[in-house]
């Protein structure tokens, strides 16, 4: 298993496949990063914007509704990963380096799946998160109707769309 590192030290990561990447070989446009062990790991970093796994006015609703109780105003992509990691913890890795200045990020993850299997490990979490919320509101109405929805949403055929929508294979994509 992947041992964590203190902030400032060795640059290294070492993946949930136990091979290692250095920060300085991520940049900002990278989604994936081809391993030396054969398979691809996703590569996500805290300025990556929501509107990376879902559509602008769902990205406003999750920031305008998630109350954080951390350093960050609104609810991030760093929330988003802290979920992923909470869930899948041995396929999840992070560094934080906020030091490193030549990086243009301060916290990095890499999973154990591709980018386009973590794009829909996301969105699974999300709604579970907006199921749970809802299930929580004072609104028999609003919570049928958002039943209704879920039993129709398909999570794989969102990821295809919204995945061609913003082009993802260059990376200049831009948000939907």
């Amino acid at each position: 298993m992947a041992q964590p590192r203190v902030p400032g030290g060795d640059d290294g990561i070492e993946l949930p496949c136990g091979e290692t990447v250095t920060v300085h070989d991520l940049d900002l446009g990278l989604r994936d990063h081809a391993c030396d062990c054969g398979e691809t790991h996703a590569v996500v970093m805290d300025v990556h914007p929501l509107g990376r796994f879902v559509p602008e006015f769902l990205a406003d609703a999750l920031r305008e509704t998630v109350d954080t109780a951390d350093e960050f105003e609104e609810f991030t992509t760093a929330h988003v990963m802290g979920i992923v990691r909470e869930e899948f913890p041995d396929r999840t890795v992070s560094q934080d380096v906020p030091e490193d200045g030549s990086v243009g990020y301060s916290l990095v993850w890499l999973t154990d799946f591709d980018s386009r299997r973590l794009h829909e490990v996301v969105v699974e979490l999300l709604v579970e998160l907006m199921d749970h919320a809802v299930s929580h509101a004072d609104d028999a109405e609003a919570q049928s109707e958002f039943q209704q929805w879920l039993a129709q949403f398909d999570v794989t055929e969102f990821v295809d769309q919204y995945r061609a929508e913003r082009e993802f294979e260059s990376e200049h994509d831009s948000a939907v």
